[in-house]
């Protein structure tokens, strides 16, 4: 029995949910996100509540049960709140800059990296240390933030890099000297 498919989903005020034929679409203060949803799932939205329901205990069921939920509750959450990616550049001289819509790091290469604003992603840099990644949409805030991190991952032995906040880098001793 998936525990949290069968939690109801409560939608705020302000929030508007339509589901048609494995389409659902939320609006809401912040914006609006679609998403086309498994068909064999039984969404029911009554008054401001949202239930997902599966139709057989079959083990493709099972396990889109939960994934629904939650991919529904997930848009509510950035429809009203929107979803924030917090990464700190550590190293010396590393540093990074909005120039208009453009994200700009300076990690370490011979030239600028930069980063554009599209698919309702907004950049912040409150320090020239600390980058924040905005939008609506968890996956797509992700995936960002994931390939920001990419351009310069943290390395073990020094711990430079681009990193989540709060993330641990394990470190690792280096060469031993006589």
């Amino acid at each position: 029995m998936s525990r949290i498919g069968l939690k109801p989903i409560n939608i705020p005020q302000g929030v508007d949910v339509k589901y048609n034929d494995g389409n659902i679409v939320v609006k809401g203060p912040k914006g609006q996100l679609e998403r086309d949803l498994h068909k064999d799932m039984i969404v029911d939205i009554q008054g401001d509540v949202v239930t997902v329901e599966r139709p057989t205990d079959d083990k493709k069921h099972r396990s889109l049960h939960g994934l629904t939920r939650t991919l529904i509750s997930n848009m509510i959450e950035g429809v009203t709140n929107g979803y924030v990616k917090t990464l700190e550049l550590v190293g010396v001289g590393y540093r990074a800059t909005k120039q208009g819509n453009k994200l700009v790091l300076s990690v370490g290469y011979s030239h600028p990296v930069e980063f554009e604003e599209k698919n309702g992603i907004t950049f912040d840099v409150p320090k020239p240390t600390i980058v924040k990644v905005n939008g609506i949409n968890k996956e797509v805030v992700g995936q960002v933030a994931a390939n920001i991190r990419k351009v310069r991952k943290p390395e073990p032995y020094k711990g430079k890099g681009i990193k989540y906040e709060g993330e641990r880098i394990i470190r690792k001793v280096g060469k031993t000297g006589k």
